[in-house]
């Protein structure tokens, strides 16, 4: 990935002008991936996680097939293996998160996935203990990690009840399972393989993963007008801000785009309060807030070192 803001290639295809600065794309992804989290709130008294992650990827396949053939980009793949395993840890962290938000204050549920920059850290420094060099531990990503751990702590507190344990921890455990995709789609990246086909098979992950849970959450259920609708917001909002998000990554400067993803937060937030009528408390603000600096200064810490974390690409 490049962190150029001029002249740089654009997954799936060659090189363009590009007519949208990379800060407009990361504002309006930020904005489209929290009006999607309220809509997979509203769609989640109707149908369970796994469905909605189902419908979600229908749209995305259709999405990016499209899309790849317009752009002449082969679906072929020859690396299906590494596919397997990206899918396999972003596809469980989009059910897990998609999960946490039907029970958590939708702010909440986006700070936890938010961690995911803060898990890289801890992947980062469990890899210096495990191989042997400690040297290479730094003290500001320990501090970023204990950051941000405190700030969980304090995001949980308020919603620590007995029947939103789980969907806590789920929310905790997506961010992980995302970091991991992370890693993986910039193994892709280094592959040769072009966004548009890692979008397409992560996708297709997806279809798998909401079939295959289906019998085990009640089956399909039974589609309404709002639910169709909502369905479809899902789908279409999340495509658009995916691809909104590579394309600014693609073009801009990492550090830049990770500060505006993190207004999501703030947009989940304000649409929370309106919607669902979540006042977060003083405590959880702090919390949030200790997580937006901790993931900002992991990733700064992560470019400083030449490890540049990947663009994320999901939900």
């Amino acid at each position: 990935m490049t962190t150029s803001p001029d002249a740089a290639p654009v997954p799936g295809g060659g090189a363009s002008r590009h007519r949208v600065p990379a800060p407009l794309l990361m504002l309006g992804a930020s904005l489209l991936f929290a009006t999607m989290g309220a809509c997979v709130k509203f769609a989640s008294a109707q149908y369970a996680a796994g469905e909605i992650v189902l419908y979600r990827s229908l749209v995305g396949i259709g999405v990016t097939a499209f899309s790849a053939r317009a752009a002449g980009v082969a679906l072929r793949t020859p690396v299906p293996g590494m596919h397997l395993w990206r899918s396999l840890s972003g596809v469980t962290a989009l059910c897990l998160w998609f999960y946490s938000i039907g029970g958590l204050p939708l702010a909440t549920a986006m700070t936890l996935n938010a961690m995911s920059s803060v898990w890289m850290a801890v992947f980062m420094l469990g890899g210096a203990l495990i191989f042997g060099a400690p040297n290479r531990i730094d003290g500001r990503l320990v501090a970023a990690v204990l950051a941000g751990f405190a700030g969980v702590a304090l995001v949980l507190q308020p919603t620590m009840a007995a029947e939103q344990l789980w969907y806590g921890l789920s929310g905790l455990l997506s961010g992980m399972l995302a970091a991991l995709a992370y890693l993986q789609v910039k193994a892709l990246g280094r592959a040769g393989e072009p966004e548009l086909r890692v979008v397409f098979y992560f996708s297709l992950g997806g279809i798998v993963a909401g079939l295959a849970m289906a019998p085990f959450t009640g089956g399909l259920h039974a589609h309404s007008g709002t639910g169709v609708a909502l369905l479809l917001a899902i789908g279409v909002l999340a495509t658009a801000a995916q691809l909104m998000m590579t394309r600014a990554y693609a073009i801009g400067r990492t550090l830049g785009n990770a500060a505006l993803q993190y207004l999501g937060i703030a947009f989940s937030s304000l649409l929370g309060l309106w919607l669902f009528g979540d006042v977060p408390t003083w405590p959880a603000i702090a919390g949030m807030l200790l997580i937006v600096g901790a993931g900002l200064a992991s990733t700064l810490v992560s470019l400083r070192g030449k490890t540049e974390p990947v663009h994320p690409t999901d939900p």
